[in-house]
């Protein structure tokens, strides 16, 4: 017999907050998904408010902080890593990588990142933590909503968000650490003279935290996050997401009239209509209601409805992470089919391995200098009286290890006299530490003719041997 499930929509719009347009105050919930997403936080905001202050030693003249985006000469540090803007390639792979990363969690487990790891997510939480220590839970801050200002109510207000502040300027000001060394920074905070560049920054970052964690929640996971747009594109039924076991909840009534049923051998739903899942939505949908492409995968919903149906006697999971073709399978009286391996993820998941060997390849393959020519333009050869031809490059060394080094400079593929301009004798090419070098260099070719020309350069080690191709015209 086909299950008939009624809902009413028009009781569901007026208790979800976010489809009316009003601040969504969710209640605090216990459990275990609960404490996954604490876990969570204490992690992420641990590696964000402490990477900064991590060392590591990379030699003389070169900075020792682990992580360091130094855009002021150009480089990108991640402890052994170091990334020129001629590696930026391997940021371009890192982000395909992620974003590959992020559709296989998709075809996984939903919008997972969002309900745990995202960094709205994670600072939503930490300020809804801070305002419910101060003004307590969900039924006394609905109560704060229309209450008159009083001494009591002005200093909940002040303190709330005196600590918002603290914890906006506090990231705010880790932030910038990563693009300068973190200790410096703060002895400059100490003696109060910091730049007013870093301070315009900080006011920015910190004004971004305070707006959007303390203010615009679920309108940032909503409306401003293109990732629900997308997620409705690439929608997986065979992704666990949280969803509602309409098929056992349905019909919905009190818990006494369903007790009454069941003695008697009628059916009856599980579900009391207690809007549990709702009021500890951070976004303040009704998951009843199917999928929603507003909700974050976030679980609230599980821990609240999981610890009523412990209180009834009756089974856990009416609301759970589950397939929505298992939903649909569970309506027809079918057994549940879990399908995470399939043709869709083993190939994401191969596409992520290729991208990881690629990028570790890449990596390794990664010298500390490079070599680079440039033909000369105009004139491409030059006719000598003798007869002979002359063509003219632009060689650039560049050295990215923090010792100099001298490169001896070759070429083959050609027959012709080589030339460096202020280097008649051809002796080594001085680089500095974290320096380029570009010299002229002219070929003369007695019998000319059309030719690749190699370059290679050779530093007074041996060890590094550094090629470019060009080509030698005639005319």
């Amino acid at each position: 017999m086909a299950l008939t499930i009624e809902i009413d929509h028009a009781k569901t719009r007026r208790v979800a907050a976010a489809a009316t347009g009003q601040p969504v105050v969710p209640q605090a919930v216990k459990g275990r998904i609960r404490r996954i997403k604490w876990i969570v936080l204490l992690l992420t905001l641990s590696i964000y408010y402490v990477t900064p202050f991590l060392r590591w030693d990379r030699g003389p003249n070169a900075p020792d902080q682990a992580v360091l985006l130094d855009f002021a000469h150009g480089r990108l540090y991640f402890f052994f890593v170091e990334i020129w803007p001629q590696d930026l390639y391997l940021v371009t792979g890192l982000l395909v990588l992620a974003s590959t990363i992020l559709i296989l969690t998709n075809a996984l487990a939903g919008r997972l990142w969002c309900g745990f790891a995202c960094p709205q997510t994670v600072w939503t939480d930490l300020f809804l933590l801070v305002e419910r220590l101060i003004e307590g839970d969900r039924r006394q801050r609905l109560k704060n909503l229309d209450a008159p200002l009083g001494v009591k109510r002005a200093m909940q207000i002040v303190a709330k968000h005196s600590a918002w502040l603290l914890i906006s300027f506090a990231t705010g000001g880790t932030l910038i650490f990563y693009f300068t060394d973190a200790p410096d920074l703060l002895r400059s905070f100490a003696r109060g003279d910091v730049s007013a560049n870093a301070l315009g920054w900080i006011a920015v970052f910190a004004g971004t935290t305070y707006g959007l964690a303390g203010f615009a929640r679920e309108q940032v996971c909503t409306f401003m996050c293109p990732w629900p747009r997308l997620q409705g594109a690439i929608w997986d039924p065979e992704a666990f997401t949280v969803n509602y076991r309409d098929y056992r909840g349905e019909q919905r009534m009190s818990a006494k009239k369903a007790a009454e049923l069941r003695l008697q051998g009628k059916p009856a739903g599980d579900c009391v209509d207690c809007h549990q899942c709702v009021t500890v939505c951070p976004i303040g949908i009704d998951i009843r209601e199917g999928p929603n492409f507003a909700c974050i995968n976030c679980g609230l919903c599980v821990d609240a409805c999981d610890s009523v149906m412990s209180k009834l006697g009756r089974p856990r999971g009416l609301i759970d992470y589950e397939s929505w073709s298992n939903i649909e399978r569970g309506r027809r009286g079918e057994a549940p089919v879990n399908r995470l391996v399939r043709p869709k993820t083993i190939g994401l998941t191969a596409a992520c391995l290729v991208l990881t060997a690629a990028i570790v390849f890449s990596f390794m393959a990664k010298t500390d200098a490079t070599l680079s020519v440039q033909h000369d333009r105009d004139p491409l050869a030059v006719r000598l009286s003798d007869g002979s031809v002359r063509n003219g490059y632009t060689v650039k060394l560049l050295n990215k290890s923090s010792a100099a080094h001298a490169y001896t400079l070759s070429v083959s593929g050609v027959d012709a006299k080589m030339v460096i301009i202020g280097n008649e004798s051809l002796a080594p090419i001085e680089v500095p530490a974290d320096g380029s070098e570009a010299v002229r260099v002219t070929l003369t070719a007695m019998n000319p003719r059309e030719a690749d020309v190699v370059f290679t350069a050779r530093d007074e080690t041996g060890t590094t041997i550094l090629s470019a191709k060009d080509r030698f015209v005639e005319r």
